[in-house]
């Protein structure tokens, strides 16, 4: 016998803009999380995919070239089993789900300032950052 109830397993990454963080703690993700685990982002007030988040991913080996920002309302609330909100300096948009909610707050690479070099550094830093805490918090999760 099949359930028509969908299973609450979407992992959701959440900021403002959906240009960078929760669009490479996506990426990353994705590559971590075990089998049966979905993985989305999304934002209060999408823009577009900043092109030094996807240069700081494709160094990693990671593709978000299919990526786009995304509505939070886009996302089926009913199968969110945990938000991630990640803003540090601005206001992090709310969830009006039920999920788990987690916050882990990265400061905004697409503030930094200075030529190219500067900039792609800034969030490499905040990919670095957001991955090892990706695979501490899988890691948990495995336990």
């Amino acid at each position: 016998m099949t359930s028509t109830r969908m299973e609450r397993n979407i992992l959701l990454f959440l900021c403002v803009a959906n240009s960078s963080r929760s669009q490479m703690a996506e990426g990353i993700a994705r590559s971590l999380a075990p089998e049966g685990v979905e993985v989305e982002s999304a934002g209060s007030e999408p823009t577009r995919l900043n092109p030094f988040a996807q240069r700081a991913m494709a160094e990693i080996g990671i593709d978000l070239s299919g990526h786009r920002s995304k509505s939070v309302d886009e996302i089926d609330k009913d199968r969110v089993a945990t938000v991630i909100t990640l803003c540090a300096e601005e206001v992090c948009p709310a969830f009006l789900g039920s999920a788990e909610r987690m916050h882990w707050p990265f400061d905004d690479p697409a503030a930094a300032t200075g030529d190219d070099f500067e900039k792609l550094a800034a969030f490499r830093s905040v990919r670095d950052q957001i991955a090892a805490r990706l695979k501490g918090y899988f890691d948990s999760l495995s336990c």
